[in-house]
């Protein structure tokens, strides 16, 4: 019944709303609401009448300044205000409505009709309910109209507004624009709303933006600076249930699976104590508790309605369809290896494509010509339908790469997706192994193998840092060239694990260039760890000279952050600079009188202001 009114009222406040734009005078509203109004309301012409007067009294009228013109509700002995001749008591006042009208509807709904110079005008006048400008900012942005859900949304955070008494409305408010940033890719408009939310606002939005900026530094592997926004937001709102999954990522991106179980075992107990806590969030955090990874990546899957069923599915598949048939390779006239395609593993490819419709970008070493996502729910459901497709390698290339954009930065789903598809390419790795031989990306059609190797190390990284510098070793040991940049991560994981030594030998086996940023920064943080000083300040002062931004960028406690673009970062560029700050500071960190050494090295004095 509730459902049908708010059907009903939307349906004649917007008719309503196109009468009055027409002629923004009552008596045209009432010629409309006798005319049409009963049209929407179950063919009750009381019922229309009476709720004339309640839309217009809450109407912005553009020729008053976006004021509204409300009219005094007559006395029960009074003519009725919607000029039937009858007295009040009579005619409107009898009409019962379902429900109430809320007071900022017809505000709402201007503010999704009005464009340009109009909608500028109404929200500098700061009239508008903050309830009226946060539903119309998510319908705008659930209709797809980004740019003015985030113009509509952007007028919440107006210097004149009391962000503490709009608690209801400037959160969700908050957490929506910055996404929008993120989408449209104003990544400065963000960092500038964080900095000034965290700087300004009220606890309880500050919590929201320490939170994700946290988020944000886990995505972008700064895993230190990570720590640091999850304490200041602990400290902000240590009761906040957030906390908790947050906190869980925090460990479980670090790679300590223990301790995030026994953290959210202690944030269930802590939280349980609080009777007016949501029963999903407690039972959430209890599932965390019990099994993080499974929790996290359940709610990953979960999180898309149109999603969730075909990757469940496709989960099922690969941890039931592992063994993959035997690869056709020839030799080169040099001797190496050479991948062709059979004709039907170029068959399953064709079919996939019918159902993905977007290609691998062949130029690049990861990436697509277009966002496979769009058409997930497409080939997701074909992919399950024909399991036999991912006998062709072009099409696990296709999947691991699709898998990796989207969940490669997330450790707790490396079991769901990747460690089966790595067991599956263990099969082809072994194979190309036996045969013995180079494996070099520009012959025949090997690039499609390595590519998909990359792809699951870069899926693998983060939850499983072991296997993935294993699988990248077996890589480069085929791939001499490294066409896959493979060397550095070997590093950056071998570093985190203590193996100094192994470290300079695999760094050792790549050419003497400074501009390998990672691999030889990789080189002067294990020579420090073993002591040999002078050796470390040798190549520094060679990395100095290929990147002069890089000690001061690393050492600094809050250095002004670089753009990165979609690219990889200029060699002995800023953003390069700041990219390994990014990857690799913990490490720096967690090396006692790492970061002190560094910056009373002689290069420093050359170095450019971070």
């Amino acid at each position: 019944m509730l459902t049908a009114w708010v059907e009903q009222l939307l349906g004649y406040a917007s008719g309503a709303l196109e009468a009055i734009r027409a002629n923004e005078h009552y008596p045209a509203l009432m010629v409309w609401a006798r005319a049409e109004g009963a049209d929407h309301c179950g063919g009750r012409l009381d019922m229309a009448q009476a709720l004339a007067p309640l839309i217009w009294n809450q109407t912005p009228l553009k020729r008053r300044g976006f004021d509204c013109e409300p009219l005094a509700e007559p006395h029960r002995d009074e003519p009725c205000w919607c000029d039937s001749g009858r007295s009040y008591r009579d005619c409107c006042a009898r009409v019962e409505m379902p429900s109430g009208v809320p007071e900022h509807l017809m505000w709402m709904l201007s503010l999704r009709e009005w464009r340009g110079e109009t909608l500028k005008g109404a929200l500098a006048s700061d009239k508008a309910p903050a309830q009226a400008l946060l539903e119309a900012g998510i319908v705008s942005a659930e209709s797809g109209h980004n740019g003015r859900a985030q113009q509509i949304l952007e007028s919440l955070f107006a210097d004149a507004r009391d962000w503490t008494a709009l608690e209801d409305q400037i959160e969700p408010a908050f957490e929506i624009l910055v996404d929008l940033y993120q989408e449209r890719g104003f990544l400065r408009k963000r960092s500038t709303l964080l900095e000034r939310v965290i700087e300004h606002g009220p606890d309880f939005l500050k919590g929201a933006a320490l939170e994700r900026r946290c988020l944000m530094h886990l995505d972008s592997g700064d895993l230190a600076s990570a720590r640091d926004a999850f304490q200041s937001a602990q400290r902000t709102l240590p009761n906040s249930p957030s906390l908790a999954y947050i906190e869980a990522m925090v460990l479980l991106h670090e790679g300590n699976v223990g301790m995030a179980r026994q953290r959210a075992a202690f944030w269930w107990r802590r939280l349980a104590r609080q009777h007016n806590l949501d029963a999903d969030q407690l039972d959430f955090i209890a599932e965390l508790a019990d099994d993080p990874q499974a929790a996290l990546a359940e709610q990953v899957i979960h999180s898309e309605d149109e999603l969730a069923g075909p990757l469940t599915a496709l989960q099922a598949l690969l941890h039931t369809h592992l063994r993959p048939p035997r690869l056709a390779l020839e030799r080169s006239p040099e001797g190496g290896l050479l991948y062709t395609p059979s004709s039907r593993e170029q068959s399953l490819y064709d079919n996939w494509l019918t159902a993905c419709e977007i290609e691998i970008d062949e130029d690049a070493a990861l990436g697509f010509l277009g966002d496979p996502w769009t058409t997930a729910p497409q080939w997701l459901q074909a992919l399950c339908a024909n399991p036999e497709w991912i006998d062709s390698p072009k099409v696990v290339q296709s999947l691991t790469l699709a898998l990796a954009s989207r969940f490669g930065s997330l450790p707790w789903m490396v079991d769901t997706f990747f460690t089966p598809l790595v067991a599956r390419y263990n099969g082809w790795l072994t194979q190309l192994e036996d045969e013995g031989g180079t494996f070099s990306w520009h012959d025949g059609d090997n690039a499609t193998l390595l590519r998909t190797g990359l792809a699951l190390v870069i899926g693998m990284e983060r939850g499983a840092g072991s296997s993935a510098r294993a699988l990248a070793q077996r890589l480069l040991a085929l791939d001499e060239e490294d066409s896959l940049g493979l060397r550095e991560l070997v590093i950056d994981q071998l570093l985190r694990e203590g193996h100094d030594e192994q470290v300079l030998d695999v760094s050792q086996e790549a050419p003497e260039d400074p501009s390998m940023l990672g691999v030889q920064m990789g080189r002067v943080l294990a020579l420090y760890r073993l002591s040999r000083h002078d050796d470390a300040i040798e190549i520094l002062e060679q990395v100095c000279a290929a990147n002069p931004y890089i000690v001061q960028m690393l050492c600094a406690e809050r250095p002004r952050p670089a753009r990165l673009g979609v690219d990889m970062p200029e060699s002995g560029s800023r953003a390069e600079a700041w990219q390994y700050r990014q990857l690799m500071r913990d490490q720096w960190l967690a090396s006692p009188g790492a970061l002190a050494w560094l910056s009373r090295q002689s290069c420093v004095a050359s170095s450019r202001p971070a």
